[in-house]
C-alpha cells in the first residue's frame, strides 16, 4: 500500500487523460474531480474510475475534447448538452449561468444532457454551494435494483447530493449518497479482495438475500431503507431520466465497459439563492451548533478535514501510473 499526495493524484489523473486524448481543459477539472473523491475518501469515484476514463476515450465511449453548448430556453432552466463528453466540464460551463439565473428569479434547473457518468455528485453540489447556492443534484445509473419484495433490476443505485452555502464561500452542509444501502463499486471491490458483504445489501438472482459479492452482482442491491430508499430512487429516476431527459437507468449500459455506446446520461440540479430569507445563515449556523452538542456530531460535510495523502494499493497506483506512457 503506498501512501501518495493528492496532488499527485491530481498530476497523474491529469497526465494519463491528455495521453489518452482529452483537452488540456478537459484532463484539469477531470483531474480536479478525481483528486476531490480521494481527499474526502470516496476512492470508488476517484483513481478507481481513471482507467475506465483512459479506455473510453480511445474507444470513443466518452469525447474527451469536445466543447458543451449551453442554452437558456426559459428564464430559470439552462441546458447542457454535453456532446457525449465528461459531465464536469458541461457542468463548469454552465455554472455561472445557472447561479445567476437563480440570483435573478429565485430557482433555477440545470440539465445536462448528452454525458458520461458524473460519479461523485458532490462535487457539484458543493461548487453551487460555495457560488452561494443552495443546491440538489439527481443522477441515475445502469439497472442493478429491483423493488423490495422483487428480482427485477429497475432503477440504479440513483445518487442525489445536497448541499448548503455558509454565506463566507464556504460549505455549511453537504451530503451525497446513492439511494441503495451501498454503492455497486463497494460490491466490486469486495469481490475483488475476496471479501464477504454484509447481509442487507444486495440480494441474489433469485430475490434471496446474501453476502456473496458474486452472487450479488448477479442479483440485486438493497434500497436503503427498503421502501423509503425504493421510493427515493425512483424520485431520483424520475428527475434524471426523466425531468432532465435522460436515458432510463434499465436501458443505461454497464459504465465501465471499455467499449459501446455512449453513457447517454442526464444529470440533473436545483439551485435555490437563499438570499432570500436573511436570517437563513443565523438558522444554518444554529442548526449546526444544535447538532454539535454532542462529542463527534457534526451536520454532513461541515467542518470535514480533507485528506492532504491518501494509502493507495500498489496495484491501483502502479496501474494508474502506467497510464501516463501511452
Amino acid at each position: 500500500m503506498a501512501e501518495i499526495e493528492i496532488s499527485q493524484i491530481f498530476e497523474v489523473t491529469k497526465t494519463a487523460l491528455l495521453a489518452h486524448g482529452a483537452s488540456e481543459e478537459v484532463a484539469h477539472t477531470m483531474a480536479h474531480a478525481v483528486s476531490w473523491s480521494e481527499a474526502r475518501g470516496n476512492r470508488i469515484c476517484g483513481l478507481y474510475y481513471l482507467e475506465s476514463y483512459c479506455q473510453q476515450l480511445v474507444t470513443g465511449r466518452v469525447k474527451g475534447d469536445v466543447t458543451p453548448n449551453v442554452s437558456q430556453p426559459r428564464s430559470g432552466t439552462i441546458e447542457v448538452d454535453a456532446e457525449y463528453g465528461f459531465a464536469q466540464p458541461a457542468f463548469a460551463a454552465a455554472l455561472d449561468t445557472v447561479t445567476a439565473a437563480a440570483r435573478e428569479i429565485g430557482i433555477a434547473c440545470l440539465f445536462i444532457r448528452h454525458a458520461h457518468t458524473c460519479t461523485a455528485l458532490g462535487w457539484f453540489t458543493e461548487a453551487l454551494a460555495k457560488a452561494g447556492m443552495i443546491g440538489m443534484g439527481y443522477t441515475n445509473a445502469s439497472p442493478i435494483v429491483a423493488p423490495p419484495g422483487g428480482k427485477t433490476r429497475v432503477i440504479g443505485t440513483n445518487p442525489m447530493s445536497f448541499a448548503v452555502p455558509d454565506g463566507k464561500g464556504g460549505v455549511a452542509m453537504m451530503f451525497d449518497q446513492s439511494t441503495t444501502s451501498v454503492a455497486l463499486g463497494r460490491i466490486t471491490m469486495a469481490k475483488a479482495a475476496g471479501d464477504s458483504i454484509p447481509e442487507g445489501w444486495a440480494v441474489d438472482a433469485d430475490g434471496n438475500p446474501t453476502t456473496d459479492p458474486e452472487a450479488a452482482l448477479g442479483g440485486s442491491l438493497c434500497s436503503t431503507g427498503g421502501y423509503k430508499g425504493w421510493g427515493l430512487g425512483l424520485m431520483v429516476e424520475i428527475m434524471a431520466a426523466g425531468l432532465a431527459g435522460g436515458t432510463p437507468s434499465r436501458e443505461v449500459k454497464p459504465l465501465k465497459a471499455p467499449a459501446g455506446a455512449p453513457h447517454d446520461l442526464a444529470h440533473c440540479f436545483v439551485v435555490i439563492d437563499p438570499g432570500v430569507r436573511p436570517d437563513f445563515g443565523a438558522m444554518v449556523s444554529g442548526l449546526a451548533v444544535a447538532v454539535a452538542q454532542d462529542d463527534g456530531a457534526r451536520v454532513p460535510g461541515r467542518s470535514k478535514v480533507l485528506l492532504t495523502k491518501v494509502n493507495v494499493p500498489d496495484a491501483l497506483w502502479e496501474a494508474s501510473c502506467a497510464l501516463t506512457k501511452r
